[in-house]
């Protein structure tokens, strides 16, 4: 099991366009991937339970990534997030 943390940086925070990448690049790995945002778990491969989580841009969140492939996802999904999700 991999964790990091990370700060969400794009403006608006995690609404559905950014939720959806999140979402699509977790589900291209074999591992369990889950954002851990104060008392929340949330499922990264779910893009609902990504925007309900309510995520606002300045947040730390810590990323978790568990199972075969954790290195690359946590690499990649890391790079998205630090990128700004598609919004910088």
């Amino acid at each position: 099991m991999l964790s990091k943390t990370l700060t969400i940086v794009n403006p608006s925070g995690l609404h559905l366009r950014p939720a959806g990448v999140l979402s699509q690049t977790a589900m291209k790995f074999k591992c369990d991937v889950l954002i851990e945002c104060g008392e929340k778990r949330i499922i990264a491969k779910s893009v609902l339970n990504v925007m309900a989580a309510g995520i606002k841009s300045g947040t730390e969140v810590t990323l978790i990534c568990d199972g075969e492939d954790e290195a690359a996802a946590m690499e990649t999904i890391s790079q998205a997030i630090e990128s700004g999700l598609g919004e910088l």
